[in-house]
């Protein structure tokens, strides 16, 4: 009696996907649509002398309190100067502190989290003070940086970053607190790994899917709180024309001419909401937990 064997097929190994291909191609419409405007913004303050624009500092004081016309396209201020020249190139301030908080926050928090949360001897002393940084204001200590070294684009992204380093360095240590006990971490330590390659290569790649979702968030606190500083006269100086200033100087002004504090608040408002809706949506995609109970919704 003779027996047949089946042949075995080896099954194709599934091609690996990308981090970015997977973002990219699970993105909820709203996020696209807010990645979208956010690139839009972005690219309207980099080409800001394409624009249409004037030079946003420039005084026409027979023009003053213009409403929106076809030589003004948002109407002008209390000073003669093309309010949508000036939204446009506040677009820059917002952007620059937004991203130059968020990128000095979480590689102070991540150098100072990573610490913390490997030298256990390091570990108390380091969150005291971190404890002791978020028990004040964060508006309070900005507005109190300020006023000691001087309004200036620098002082407000310093003044802006160090609340927001010790929230980083309680993700990143938090982390750090459970990679460090996997089986893969031990068995790279028995072997002898040296300390910075067992840190790059197995602790930091967990920490990045986290960090890039909080550091959106920093950002568009950050833009809002630039923004708050420089409407309070503690942020940057009052020349620059930032979205703040622009508010502050026109809330005089807003009944007979609401343009001047409306038009950079929708601005402000709608940099701030794109950039929060991204955030959300690539907390769905890169955090298991949620991806995981989002697919099973499903």
């Amino acid at each position: 009696m003779s027996t047949r064997t089946e042949p075995v097929v080896a099954k194709p190994i599934p091609e690996a996907v990308s981090p970015w291909r997977r973002i990219a191609g699970g993105l909820h419409p709203l996020a696209a649509a807010a990645a979208l405007v956010l690139m839009l913004i972005v690219l309207v303050a980099i080409l800001s002398p394409f624009m249409g624009t004037t030079d946003p500092r420039a005084l026409a004081p027979m023009q003053r309190l213009k409403p929106p016309s076809e030589l003004y396209w948002l109407g002008t201020d209390q000073f003669g100067r093309d309010v949508w020249s000036r939204i446009v190139y506040g677009a820059r301030v917002s952007l620059t502190v937004g991203l130059a908080v968020a990128f000095a926050s979480v590689l102070i928090g991540t150098l100072i989290g990573v610490g913390a949360g490997y030298v256990r001897w390091l570990d108390g002393t380091v969150m005291r003070v971190m404890d002791g940084l978020m028990s004040i204001p964060g508006i309070l200590l900005a507005i109190a940086l300020v006023s000691l070294s001087g309004a200036s684009m620098l002082t407000v992204i310093i003044a802006i970053s160090v609340p927001e380093i010790p929230r980083v360095v309680r993700l990143v240590r938090s982390i750090v607190l459970s990679v460090r006990e996997e089986p893969y971490v031990e068995a790279a330590i028995s072997v002898g790994t040296p300390l910075p390659l067992l840190l790059w290569r197995h602790v930091l790649p967990n920490c990045v899917p986290p960090l890039i979702v909080q550091a959106t968030y920093i950002a568009a606190s950050a833009m809002l709180t630039e923004a708050i500083l420089s409407f309070l006269g503690a942020g940057t100086p009052p020349e620059i024309p930032s979205w703040g200033n622009m508010m502050a100087e026109g809330r005089t002004f807003f009944p007979i001419a609401p343009w001047i504090v409306l038009l950079p608040g929708v601005a402000l408002a709608l940099t701030i909401l794109c950039v929060n809706v991204l955030g959300d949506a690539l907390r769905d995609r890169l955090d298991p937990k949620v991806a995981k109970r989002m697919g099973g919704t499903q």
